[in-house]
C-alpha cells in the first residue's frame, strides 16, 4: 500500500462512500508507473479511463497494450464527456497500434453497434448487468446479456452487416 494510505479517515464529514472514492485516489501516480506495470505484468495491460486522444498517445509510448474509453459512469465528476462522443479521436490517434474499448453507456445493441462502427475492438457493460444480479441474480445478469446480444444482431441486421467487421464509421451519423 502507497505511503500515507495506510488507514482510511474515518473522520470524513463526507458519506462514507465518498470519502472512501475518494481516498482511493493517488496523485503521485505517474506514466513512469504505467511504464513500470507493464514491464512487470505478464499479461496485457490496459489503461481505463482514457478520454483524452493525448493520454491514448502516451498509453502506446508508455507500453500499454489497450485503452479502455471509460468515464467510469460519469459518477466522480459529472461533466466529463460521454465515451461515445471521446471514442473516435482516441481510435484516430492510437491508428491502429493499439486496442481501444469502451464502457459506459452502452444500454441497448445499437449502442454497441455505434461503438463498433466507431473503432472500438469489443465494448463493457456495467449498469445494465447490475440491475439484472438485483432483479433475478445470476439468471437476471444472463438474461440481460441474452437481450443485448440479441437487440445487437437485430441492429446489424437492419444495417445490413452480416458481420462485426462490416461495422464501418459510415453506419453511424
Amino acid at each position: 500500500m502507497p505511503a500515507g494510505r495506510e488507514q482510511f479517515p474515518k473522520e470524513q464529514a463526507d458519506s462514507g462512500l465518498a470519502a472512501y472514492v475518494t481516498w482511493q485516489f493517488d496523485q503521485t501516480l505517474c506514466w513512469k508507473d504505467v511504464e513500470w506495470l507493464c514491464s512487470k505484468a505478464k499479461v496485457p495491460v490496459l489503461l481505463k479511463g482514457v478520454l483524452h486522444p493525448e493520454d491514448a498517445r502516451l498509453a502506446i509510448d508508455h507500453g500499454a497494450a489497450g485503452v479502455i474509453v471509460s468515464n467510469h459512469g460519469a459518477r466522480q465528476l459529472d461533466t466529463v464527456p460521454a465515451t461515445i462522443e471521446a471514442l473516435p479521436e482516441i481510435v484516430e490517434a492510437v491508428d491502429g497500434k493499439i486496442e481501444v474499448l469502451i464502457d459506459g453507456g452502452i444500454r441497448r445493441g445499437t449502442d454497441i453497434v455505434k461503438a463498433i462502427a466507431l473503432g472500438a475492438k469489443a465494448v463493457g457493460v456495467g449498469r445494465p448487468i447490475i440491475w439484472g444480479l438485483a432483479v433475478d441474480g445470476e439468471q437476471g445478469a444472463g438474461r440481460i446479456l441474452d437481450i443485448l446480444r440479441k437487440d445487437f444482431e437485430l441492429a446489424m441486421r437492419l444495417c445490413g452487416c452480416t458481420s462485426v467487421e462490416e461495422l464501418k464509421k459510415g453506419l453511424v451519423g
